[in-house]
């Protein structure tokens, strides 16, 4: 399935992007012109450049792309979180705006057009119109799957990720609106929001730990071994195994000679801390998504389910409605 993230807010294009308009002052026919790809009707993209890029970097042209044709387009949701660097979850199917004095929300082809009862703040993000961080994230958390919405509100609210909001403050917006969609939605994420992870995986993976009946771990626990001070990102109080989730974009791969340093730092560090008693279990996106690697590695490291798993919501990170369903409802419900 197409997996995360990005945690980059993304006020340009990640890929060049020509209008039919410049194709023709430059005397191209796209069309016709198999090195490009039509990244929506009327503008297009490089072939090579295009399929390269990610899933999420995909979105966010497709997003710009709209700009280029309808710059005084408001983005929200999944459409405003690319702006504002919001993790997204799988790979959204349509590009959604706001616009109040619709009586209901429409659509049009693959933009669909919101309206609610409870206004927004509209912002304007690096010459981008588009609805407030603090609105954006609440909207995302009463619609998206749960371990969607707890990674998009939990990004909000960690300085480590860059977060500007606080709890508190997404919890009182969201009780001042009249909106009652995802009322259990959001009694779930404001349960477990707390900003201590470090990447949008470890947030899913705590999602996955739960679901699957594991004990609840702590996060971020710090050891002082051999004279040095690490860091893992869970710890489990019954057998003090560690758990860690390994992010896509924790090697920089287009630098052989660091990546080959933090390996090595990393092999020591997880030796260390086996040294003192520690068994280990680590673990990809992929693994957290499809749930079985990441128990297997818990279960490797002596760790066993303590309650009933919860397959629905497990289910839920396999199966993203926003993404593959083609009807949408307005943001008030």
């Amino acid at each position: 399935m197409p997996l995360l993230l990005t945690a980059r807010a993304a006020t340009r294009p990640p890929v060049g992007l020509l209008t039919s308009r410049d194709a023709e002052l430059l005397a191209i026919r796209p069309a016709e012109d198999p090195t490009l790809v039509r990244v929506r009707r009327g503008v297009y993209a490089g072939r090579d450049t295009w399929n390269a890029l990610a899933p999420w970097q995909r979105y966010a042209a497709r997003v710009h792309a709209l700009l280029l044709q309808r710059p005084q387009t408001v983005l929200c949701l999944e459409s405003a979180a690319v702006v504002h660097g919001v993790p997204l979850f799988g790979q959204t199917r349509d590009i959604h705006a706001y616009d109040p004095t619709l009586r209901k929300s429409t659509r049009f082809g693959d933009v669909v057009v919101h309206t609610s009862r409870d206004p927004r703040e509209v912002v304007d993000v690096g010459g981008i119109l588009s609805t407030s961080m603090l609105d954006t994230v609440i909207d995302l958390a009463r619609v998206l799957p749960l371990a969607a919405g707890l990674t998009a509100v939990d990004a909000a609210i960690s300085p480590v990720q860059g977060g500007p909001l606080t709890l508190p403050t997404l919890r009182d917006r969201a009780d001042a609106q009249s909106n009652r969609r995802g009322r259990a939605h959001l009694r779930w994420i404001w349960a477990r929001a707390n900003g201590c992870a470090e990447s949008p995986t470890e947030v899913i993976s705590r999602a996955v730990i739960e679901w699957s009946g594991f004990e609840e771990p702590v996060q971020q626990p710090v050891f002082h071994y051999e004279g040095h001070t690490d860091r893992t990102d869970f710890g489990f109080r019954s057998n003090h195994a560690l758990g860690e989730s390994d992010g896509w974009g924790k090697y920089d791969l287009g630098d052989p000679a660091r990546a080959e340093a933090h390996l090595r730092h990393e092999k020591q560090r997880e030796d260390r801390l086996r040294r003192n008693g520690h068994p280990f279990a680590r673990w990809d996106p992929g693994g957290a998504f499809r749930v079985e690697p990441l128990c297997r590695a818990l279960a490797g490291a002596g760790l066993r389910p303590v309650f009933p798993a919860q397959p629905a919501l497990l289910a839920t990170l396999r199966h993203n409605p926003r993404a593959l369903h083609p009807r949408e409802t307005g943001l008030s419900g």
